[in-house]
């Protein structure tokens, strides 16, 4: 896959000096010039639930428990206000809150007309159409802070039974992110495609590729939760070059090693290029928290399990961010390690490769390792897999077409069992959709049969390379470090049709380090 390379590759010189909140990112060296940029505002919000959402309630009901985290939502446009931000993005089901059916969440719904269709401002207008009252208070939001300000909420919408997908109730009942200008007036909306077992709500008949523009940033685009996993809307999205930006409402619930929410924001802000504005709901008990403003070279993010309080993040960010082609000299620096990773890769005459092994002649430290190949249950998949052992060495895991390779160090004995996986099929478990999955994990114990189980602390240091030889373009690198922190790679690209990172100097110990490839034609 080389001649994908161009937009996947990111090249990271290690050089950013990122301040929170609202402070500048500066970078070092004169031949880096100052980079304009915007302040964005991301709210992780311990939203207030409904005590029996399967009940039914009156919209009077329904009203006063949204007002409650409405109210919540005024006071963070305020305090991101006071410190410059052009824009919030507050979480999916953060103002109605879940698991509803599709009768006991109607009272919580607002009435939605098409933006493209009908300008309106709600808090200018309260009377052009009933049931808004949601709406309207976003709008006065916005005016007040004197921001775009993007939210979830629950909407319906009539339809005729003959229309393509009417339900039988007569209304589509939507999932939807909506954005506001600075002066209320409702931008666009877009509604939920991929659904995460959500019965109160319907796809739309149509998929929404919602893009908008803002004078501080240029377009943004936008879509919610689970559809970051699929092509249509979030690539398609995506494929348009003037959209450097995206806000992200989603309500995640961490699935480790590789899918909590922090991880999955990072790398895809990484492999695309772009910057993600992700705000999550914040209920720890049920797993579900994870916040960030990503840059391709850089995250902020937020993740507590402990604090039952929720969380704003307000950074400065790029209007134009960079990635791999801004930082291609860091090729070339990368050492002795990265010398061997090509000489291997590009079948050096010196070394002898055959399906299990690569021997190189002067590098018998880099010799594969003899280890055994296991299976174990990683994300609900069948993951072939082989133990790490040693201070060094190289190792190598096939399934299906894929192949897997590792080349490593580390400073001292292993205490900790890591192991090397691969995966290439169908994900069928809360989700149908088709990967390609090359990690090196952290095991939940010594024992083989523990190696996929989720994992939060680590004390492993690794210097290494990962790589395999995907079938697909669409790549997303995975890096979590102990604490449920985040690490990014030195450089990542494909060399020789093989995608790959590498990274020294860990900071923490090393929970996954994941390529996350993503073969949409396939699911």
């Amino acid at each position: 896959m080389a001649g994908a390379s161009g937009w996947l590759t990111l090249f990271l010189c290690g050089c950013c000096v990122v301040a929170l909140e609202a402070q500048a990112w500066e970078r070092c060296g004169a031949e880096h010039p100052v980079v304009e940029h915007y302040v964005a505002a991301v709210y992780e919000h311990p939203s207030i639930l409904s005590p029996d959402p399967l009940s039914l309630t009156t919209r009077k009901q329904a009203l006063e428990l949204m007002n409650q985290n409405l109210d919540i939502y005024e006071q963070q446009v305020m305090a991101a206000a006071q410190k410059g931000a052009q824009l919030i993005v507050f979480p999916e089901d953060g103002i109605h809150g879940f698991n509803f059916t599709r009768t006991s969440i109607y009272p919580f719904l607002d009435f939605m007309p098409a933006p493209q269709s009908v300008r309106w401002n709600p808090c200018l207008e309260t009377q052009r159409f009933n049931d808004t009252e949601v709406l309207q208070r976003l709008s006065c939001m916005a005016i007040r802070g004197q921001m775009f300000l993007v939210a979830n909420l629950g909407t319906k919408e009539p339809c005729h039974l003959g229309d393509a997908g009417c339900p039988e109730d007569g209304r589509f009942q939507f999932n939807t992110d909506v954005v506001f200008s600075d002066n209320g007036t409702l931008v666009d909306r877009y509604r939920k495609h991929n659904l995460y077992f959500e019965a109160a709500f319907d796809s739309p008949p149509k998929v929404d590729h919602i893009t908008f523009d803002t004078p501080f940033a240029g377009k943004f685009g936008m879509f919610t939760c689970f559809d970051i996993l699929f092509f249509d809307p979030a690539i398609y999205t995506l494929r348009d070059p003037e959209v450097r930006h995206v806000v992200y409402p989603t309500a995640w619930m961490n699935q480790l090693p590789l899918l909590a929410a922090i991880e999955i924001q990072q790398g895809f802000a990484s492999a695309l290029g772009i910057n993600l504005l992700a705000a999550n709901i914040h209920h720890p008990s049920l797993g579900m928290t994870g916040s960030g403003i990503h840059t391709p070279l850089q995250s902020f993010w937020y993740h507590d399990m402990e604090s039952p309080e929720g969380h704003l993040i307000i950074a400065q960010v790029p209007k134009y961010p960079l990635g791999h082609s801004d930082m291609e000299n860091a090729r070339g620096k990368a050492g002795s390690s990265h010398a061997k990773f090509l000489e291997i890769l590009t079948g050096d005459p010196s070394c002898e490769k055959d399906a299990q092994e690569v021997r190189c002649e002067g590098a018998t430290r880099w010799n594969m390792n003899s280890a055994p190949t296991f299976h174990s249950e990683m994300m609900y998949d069948n993951f072939t897999l082989v133990p790490v052992w040693g201070k060094e060495g190289h190792l190598h895991v096939c399934t299906n077409s894929l192949c897997c390779n590792l080349l490593y160090q580390r400073p001292g004995p292993a205490i900790e069992l890591y192991a090397l996986g691969a995966f290439d099929g169908l994900h069928t478990v809360h989700g149908t959709y088709y990967v390609q999955v090359c990690a090196l994990v952290k095991c939940g114990g010594l024992g083989l049969d523990t190696c996929g189980q989720e994992v939060v602390e680590a004390t492993g240091l690794f210097e290494f390379h990962l790589w395999g030889n995907f079938t697909t373009s669409y790549i997303f690198p995975l890096f979590l470090t102990s604490g449920m922190t985040l690490e990014t790679p030195d450089q990542a690209g494909w060399e020789n049709d093989h995608y790959f990172m590498r990274k020294s100097g860990l900071s923490s110990g090393l929970v996954t380090a994941a390529l996350y490839g993503r073969l949409y034609e396939r699911d």
